[in-house]
């Protein structure tokens, strides 16, 4: 396949036609068939980098009004991880379109973070291109859209005080308090109690390694006291802090 073909190939793709099809080939250059390093794509990856962060952040922002900035940012977290930009690389086909050097082409399957250089250069070309945000909005939307949904699902499954927190207000006008009933154990291995109380109803308290784990179990006791979880639905503590 020709150079052209690959970039029309690739425009076709994507769903998005470069006025300046040099950017598209920049986009698609590794370092290692590059005559230099500024012709290659890694001034691109630091710019997309940036813009795929804010695109996704604004999107986050206006598609889940109720949810709090800690969860939030766990969501975009996942959603820009580079096994996430690497999945949707490889989703668009672009790994067949890279332009590799000899040491390169030959070694199979492209490297995660290859391939997520390659989606986050794209969104930069397409930006410079595009002169406007609109166009680039549209292709990072587009192909984050179901990453998007999947991880906040994820998250919020497992952020039971997000999940109480937006019950209780929507439905009770109250907001949960958490209350800390006891802790025990040494200053190095401490275990803690706490309740939440919701519009004036006590749940029963729970024990965690951490007041934020013991928060979290308070919050899932009562969902379930409320039956907003299924029956089968074990607790499951949160994997990052926010």
């Amino acid at each position: 396949m020709t150079t052209e073909q690959t970039l029309q190939a690739v425009q076709e793709q994507i769903g998005y036609h470069f006025r300046n099809p040099q950017l598209l080939t920049y986009a698609l250059t590794h370092a290692s068939s590059a005559e230099a390093r500024v012709k290659s794509n890694e001034r691109l990856e630091f710019l997309g980098d940036a813009i795929l962060g804010m695109v996704v952040c604004h999107e986050l922002y206006n598609r889940f009004p109720d949810y709090l900035e800690g969860e939030l940012t766990k969501i975009k977290s996942a959603v820009v991880s580079r096994r996430t930009c690497a999945q949707i690389a490889r989703e668009l086909g672009l790994q067949r379109h890279i332009f590799l050097g000899k040491g390169m082409s030959g070694r199979g399957q492209l490297p995660q973070s290859l391939a997520a250089a390659v989606y986050e250069s794209l969104i930069a070309a397409i930006y410079i291109d595009a002169q406007e945000i609109g166009p680039v909005r549209d292709f990072i939307v587009r192909t984050m859209s179901c990453h998007i949904e999947d991880s906040a699902e994820s998250e919020h499954q497992r952020n039971y005080k997000s999940q109480l927190q937006q019950y209780a207000q929507k439905y009770l006008s109250a907001t949960p308090l958490y209350e800390l009933m006891d802790e025990k154990g040494p200053d190095h291995s401490k275990c803690f109690e706490v309740s939440v109380v919701v519009n004036g109803r006590r749940f029963p308290g729970a024990w965690g390694p951490s007041k934020k784990e013991a928060e979290q179990k308070a919050a899932y006791m009562a969902l379930s006291e409320l039956g907003l979880l299924s029956p089968s639905e074990e607790f499951e503590p949160e994997l990052a802090e926010g």
